[in-house]
């Protein structure tokens, strides 16, 4: 008999459905397939969504996503760990309890989905600082967007030094936790400008800004990029410089396609595109 020995690095992503597979868990599949990594799922919630909104969003059995947890780890234990839309106050504390317990020594990207591009609620307002109590401190990098890390630390961002100055709020009250920043709201000097705090060192990390409405999914993508890269063993600073990269290409390639009435996805498998 064939003795298989080859193995895959494998990423968890903890999230919320996308049935238009532009963001949520089908984002985070893509990308980390297109990595060369092994992306196993843990669904949370069923929103209702395509490319141009959020119709609803449906909860799911407290026990069911207790049970996929178990059931994954205890099968493929995941050298990474994405986590995005968690929907509510019970569902966080399913994860971080069992995380707290089972993931003691495995990297967790942590992305806070509060809201969508499209505007619409994510995440229940109660649940916020459930969030920021027993989730964001589990992480090894987290990477709000603008208008998430305002409703993180109620401080107001509209120039590159109100950045740095609620980055470091964020890395003051999550000590060892990266804090990258996300820029994209701003479009400094038609550049998409992040910032990343770690280890009282301030990094910014620019790509030329780009003028497209297929943006659908840019964070999940960010996000789970950042997590297959830290499971191949990348340090933190570079698996952050490298999402940016895949983003950065992913965005320019999607951007050529019309899918969707709305917000078009990303091309993640842009490196299999022949025209």
């Amino acid at each position: 008999m064939h003795q298989t020995t080859k193995k895959k690095k494998s990423v968890l992503t903890i999230a919320g459905f996308d049935g238009s597979g532009g963001a949520g868990i089908q984002a985070d599949i893509k990308t980390i397939t297109a990595l060369h990594g092994y992306a196993t799922s843990v669904l949370t919630a069923l929103p209702v969504q395509n490319t141009t909104g959020v119709r609803n969003c449906y909860a799911l059995p407290a026990l069911s996503i207790e049970e996929q947890l178990y059931t994954i780890f205890e099968d493929i234990q995941p050298q990474a760990i994405k986590i995005g839309m968690l929907f509510n106050s019970q569902v966080i504390g399913i994860v971080s309890d069992f995380l707290k317990k089972n993931a003691q020594n495995i990297p967790i990207v942590v992305d806070p989905v509060m809201v969508a591009n499209s505007g619409d609620t994510l995440l229940e307002a109660e649940a916020i600082a459930l969030l920021t109590e027993s989730i964001l401190p589990l992480a090894t990098i987290i990477t709000p967007n603008i208008p998430e890390a305002k409703v993180l630390t109620q401080q107001v961002i509209n120039h590159q030094e109100d950045m740095i100055q609620v980055a470091k709020s964020l890395y003051n009250l999550l000590p060892g936790v990266a804090i990258y920043l996300k820029g994209g709201h701003l479009n400094f000097n038609d550049m998409a400008t992040d910032l990343l705090v770690f280890q009282d060192k301030i990094t910014w990390l620019e790509k030329p800004f780009l003028a497209t409405k297929n943006t659908h999914g840019t964070g999940c993508t960010l996000s789970a990029a950042m997590a297959i890269f830290l499971a191949q063993g990348q340090t933190i600073t570079t698996a952050c410089k490298q999402a940016k990269d895949y983003l950065q290409k992913a965005l320019t390639s999607g951007s050529q396609y019309t899918i969707g009435k709305g917000a078009g996805p990303l091309d993640h498998f842009f490196h299999l595109t022949k025209n």
